[in-house]
């Protein structure tokens, strides 16, 4: 049954829909019994940080999705077996789990696929609500409601990267697109928070400039990051500072980093040799020298010449990646480093996201 299943089923999109609105009703009415009586500015914001507190979850409970390898728990979309919850597709997920008890498909991993969707689309509605509010209320707020209407594509398009990680069954490149789009989508709402509240930064415009820089190796990192774990690369080398107990071991670079090519094999076809996945992870992990170099020397600047409370935050940021990461390759990955590294990475992007937009000459403009 597994394998006729359609992989893009529209029936239970409406189920699906009707399902997210019920979810996000929770947060929603926290949000406005808490929020009910004050003026626009203070109560978009407040929607804002609670969206980008559950994106942030969202993007760490990606990262468990894929890790347990319950990408394919529902191998089709946006339903599960055209039902809208794995209760609805009991039948067929007994019958793939019995057939390959190891998966795919099984009752656990159909279940984690599913909560990360239900958490994506109660996400979407917030961000749709922010979207009608920011309209509405387009006169009394402090900047034209543009870039709510932008977050809110953007999260159309992180939904259809969601769809084609199911349909093209893992595709490396989909992965790793979808990585990094759910953390640009919650760079734009931190620079929507920034925009509404919080005190401006004063910044100088050289220490300004090398944030930015400093968020460019990061993302670059990132997206050398993303296509390690997507090409389970993550244990192509043991040891450290070696890898396998060489300082250059053999590494095929031109498969490894081939960008149009399914999961585990090489653009050819062929099966992808270990030594491209060598040359994914020496790639990553060399990187990561200049990015904890122009980290840390942003986090000294900041704490010299300030605010020194990110200087302080951003180093603590950068000590823990660099240990949870160093812990994936001696403790052989295990799934709590896994979830540290991503969620740190997405904090990093946050952190340097809020520096810099609460510090840009518009935010200045803006403040109260």
């Amino acid at each position: 049954m597994a394998d006729t299943v359609p992989l893009v089923d529209l029936a239970p999109l409406l189920r699906l829909l009707a399902l997210a609105a019920v979810t996000a009703l929770l947060p929603l009415s926290w949000w406005w019994l808490r929020q009910r009586r004050a003026d626009p500015r203070t109560r978009l914001a407040a929607l804002t940080a609670l969206t980008l507190f559950l994106t942030f979850d969202l993007i760490v409970f990606g990262a468990f999705t894929r890790l347990s390898d319950s990408g394919l728990g529902c191998p089709d979309w946006p339903g599960c077996y055209g039902a809208a919850t794995p209760l609805g597709a009991r039948d067929e997920i007994h019958a793939a789990q019995t057939a390959m008890p190891s998966g795919p498909v099984t009752w656990s991993k159909a279940w984690i696929e599913m909560v990360h969707r239900y958490l994506a689309m109660t996400v979407g509605v917030l961000i749709l609500v922010g979207a009608v509010f920011s309209w509405v209320e387009r006169r009394r707020l402090p900047h034209p409601p543009g870039l709510a209407w932008a977050i809110l594509a953007w999260v159309l398009v992180q939904g259809a990267f969601g769809k084609y990680t199911v349909t093209l069954k893992l595709y490396p490149a989909i992965v790793t697109l979808h990585l990094l789009g759910g953390l640009v989508l919650l760079a734009l709402l931190a620079v929507q928070h920034a925009r509404l509240a919080g005190p401006a930064l004063v910044l100088s415009t050289g220490l300004r400039r090398w944030a930015a820089v400093a968020l460019g190796v990061l993302t670059l990192q990132i997206i050398f990051g993303g296509w390690v774990s997507t090409n389970y690369a993550v244990l192509a080398c043991s040891g450290f500072p070696a890898c396998n107990g060489q300082w250059w071991p053999a590494m095929d670079f031109l498969n490894g980093f081939t960008i149009l090519r399914t999961l585990g094999h090489a653009g050819d076809g062929s099966l992808l040799p270990f030594e491209a996945l060598v040359g994914i992870h020496v790639v990553h992990r060399a990187f990561a020298v200049v990015v904890a170099a122009v980290l840390a020397l942003l986090a000294w600047r900041l704490w010299r010449q300030g605010p020194p409370r990110f200087g302080l935050g951003l180093g603590l940021l950068l000590g823990a990646q660099l240990a949870s990461g160093l812990s994936n390759v001696v403790l052989g990955w295990p799934l709590v480093a896994a979830l540290a590294h991503t969620a740190g990475a997405a904090a990093l992007v946050l952190l340097l996201t809020l520096l810099i937009a609460r510090s840009s000459p518009g935010r200045h403009r803006a403040a109260p």
